[in-house]
């Protein structure tokens, strides 16, 4: 079965400036953009240091002291790739030009009041926003996006996210201090990627954890999103399976009234070497035949391909190619909504148990 999940790329590229030059810009951003052919204008990072060596590495004729800087020179057309931490985006949209294109790095705020305020902002300058949840973007998502649009796996009754693996989070220091660790900078892309394909959820189920050994906020959580009684709609993450590869697990699952669909993240294992991804699928036979699993070989994976579908995808909308902005900072927010009330609901507790009839 021939199966489309490449983004599509805008008729005419916009040029793009980037501001933030960190690790996610040097591992995903910039490779993204070299494969599809998209020109960066030029880059800006409070350390001047870290965007003159990704300028140098990727060719990058101009680096900005500041972000008034890169603003001033750019060209009436860029589009802007904000690639810092929530508490800064304010500022940082507030000097961009009116109606300006321009992809915010995830999560849109550390809390929804300022997921609000970035809202605000962008409505007020009228700018194109979406944020970078470009998991929606990856391959083997694309791929299962279109088994279950076009029918062939039914009716989708049940979604599940499983992850168990050993997260490596002294790469990222900024994150790995942070009060809200795992559901805002990591089950947050499974939020939204069940929201993508299931819609909003009435309520939500969580439970966030931490490890006593270590000193960081949470490392496992489990959410369950409440549709109905029939859809079943589950994310498992433990980022402290430090036991070897054996029983290591990385995937996510669809199931529906005539098929499934299973597609292992690689990436997420041996990170940030990652192992290959694999997508597979199996349609329900004619009664009497046993089931039958199909593989399919998808090029590219999440890093650093789905990058290039976000942005390709804020490029066709700020050109009038198509009406959709898949992750626009008006879906998004419904997202940080999910996200909020998780935290409310590990926060509040589950119900409490009865006590025995019998002494």
């Amino acid at each position: 079965m021939q199966i489309p999940y490449k983004p599509e790329l805008p008729q005419q590229p916009l040029p793009i400036v980037i501001i933030g030059a960190g690790g996610i810009v040097r591992d995903a951003h910039l490779p993204a953009y070299k494969k599809a052919g998209f020109t960066v204008f030029g880059i800006t990072d409070k350390v001047q240091e870290k965007a003159e060596q990704l300028a140098a590495e990727y060719q990058i004729t101009h680096v900005f002291k500041s972000v008034a800087e890169a603003v001033a020179a750019a060209p009436e057309n860029a589009v802007y790739d904000i690639a810092l931490m929530p508490a800064h985006f304010v500022e940082v949209l507030q000097q961009l030009p009116e109606g300006a294109p321009v992809l915010i790095q995830k999560p849109m705020g550390d809390y929804l009041a300022q997921a609000k305020e970035i809202y605000e902002v962008c409505q007020r300058k009228r700018l194109k926003a979406a944020i970078n949840f470009q998991l929606r973007f990856a391959p083997f998502v694309s791929a299962a996006r279109y088994l279950v649009e076009t029918g062939l796996i039914g009716e989708l009754y049940d979604m599940e996210v499983r992850l168990t693996t050993f997260t490596p989070w002294e790469l990222f220091p900024a994150v790995k201090v942070h009060e809200r660790l795992e559901i805002l900078f990591h089950s947050i892309h499974y939020i939204d990627l069940l929201r993508s394909f299931l819609g909003d959820p009435e309520r939500v189920y969580a439970k966030t954890l931490r490890n006593p050994h270590k000193n960081l906020s949470s490392s496992r959580t489990t959410i369950i999103l409440d549709y109905n009684d029939s859809l079943h709609a589950v994310i498992n993450t433990n980022h402290d399976h430090n036991f070897g590869p054996k029983h290591q697990e990385s995937f996510i699952k669809w199931e529906g009234t005539k098929g499934a669909i299973k597609a292992k993240m690689g990436l997420l294992l041996d990170y940030p070497h990652g192992v290959p991804d694999k997508f597979e699928y199996c349609l329900l036979p004619e009664e009497g035949q046993e089931p039958v699993w199909e593989t399919v070989e998808l090029e590219g994976s999440w890093f650093p391909d789905a990058f290039v579908g976000t942005m390709a995808s804020l490029m066709r909308f700020a050109q009038g190619e198509t009406t959709h902005l898949p992750t626009s900072v008006e879906d998004v927010s419904k997202t940080m909504a999910v996200v909020e009330s998780a935290y409310e609901s590990s926060s509040s507790g589950g119900v409490e148990i009865k006590k025995h009839l019998i002494n």
